[in-house]
């Protein structure tokens, strides 16, 4: 069986398709490439400046942004376990006591107010201290 051409209006020796108008993107381009390059501002070499170059660098920004938004707060979190517990060696209890101490005691600090008293405010600390032994 022969292939058969669809029965369309044919003009100057063309069949016509039924398609909308043409649309041309030059505006949008031109606007995604400006907003790639906005978000380079203030990298180095090219990357600031090609968009090729800056798409990939902006796109690797933004995952290590993502990503690094909850690393922050594990890191904070190590931070002030060891600060508290550097005080509380000084006062003759090593941290994993003081949190049990503390939960026993019904003392409800998180681990952030508790770095900051250590560092701030040692007495205060050392009461607390005292309370969970």
């Amino acid at each position: 069986m022969r292939f058969q051409k669809p029965k369309q209006k044919k003009l100057n020796g063309c069949y016509l398709l039924n398609h909308m108008a043409r649309v041309k993107r030059g505006k949008m381009a031109h606007k995604r490439r400006k907003h790639v390059l906005e978000y380079a501002k203030g990298f180095r070499w090219g990357r600031k400046s090609k968009y090729k170059l800056a798409k990939d660098a902006v796109h690797h920004a933004w995952k290590y942004a993502y990503r690094d938004r909850r690393n922050k707060k594990r890191e904070f979190r190590r931070l002030w376990q060891t600060q508290i517990n550097s005080v509380c060696r000084k006062h003759g209890v090593s941290y994993s006591r003081f949190i049990a101490g503390l939960k026993k005691s019904k003392i409800e600090l998180d681990r952030k107010i508790l770095a900051s008293l250590a560092q701030n405010h040692p007495q205060i600390f050392e009461k607390i201290v005292e309370k969970t032994k």
